[in-house]
């Protein structure tokens, strides 16, 4: 039973995820006191508020409702999700793309006249019923000329 489990907490996909985690909430933590000492503040200095929503409420037939916090996790929410983009994605996009090799361009294909299976036009013969393909319409003529 144990040695099932240790192969189980061995594999790769398991232990990638569970660093992924890990990582992921260090990385909340970073952005997350980010936003609360920089950016949070700087609305509050666009708006002419203190940047802190939380003390904000309203009441309605003596009942308070404090909309200053859900406006607080809104804020919060839109900046972490700003910065994530812009300082995570984009760039890491971008360093993917650079790092990505040429796609290899499609081979081009016909029907093959018996069966109407794909086959690469540059064949001689259909991999699927082995029909000669040589000179039909759709593959190149060449292949006559090297027999």
């Amino acid at each position: 039973m144990f040695k099932g489990f240790r192969s189980f907490l061995l594999r790769g996909n398991v232990v990638d995820l569970a660093v992924g985690i890990v990582i992921g909430a260090a990385f909340t933590a970073v952005v997350t006191g980010f936003v609360t000492a920089f950016l949070t503040p700087l609305i509050g200095v666009a708006t002419g508020a203190v940047g802190d929503f939380t003390q904000k409420t309203f009441s309605v037939a003596g009942t308070r409702f404090p909309y200053g916090v859900f406006v607080n996790a809104l804020i919060g929410f839109v900046l972490v999700a700003a910065v994530i983009y812009f300082a995570v994605v984009v760039p890491v996009g971008r360093l993917q793309s650079r790092f990505e090799s040429a796609k290899p361009t499609p081979v081009a294909k016909a029907d093959c006249p018996e069966c109407l299976s794909p086959v690469p036009t540059a064949a001689v013969r259909c991999s699927f019923c082995t029909s000669e393909l040589v000179g039909r319409t759709g593959f190149p003529a060449q292949a006559l000329q090297s027999r």
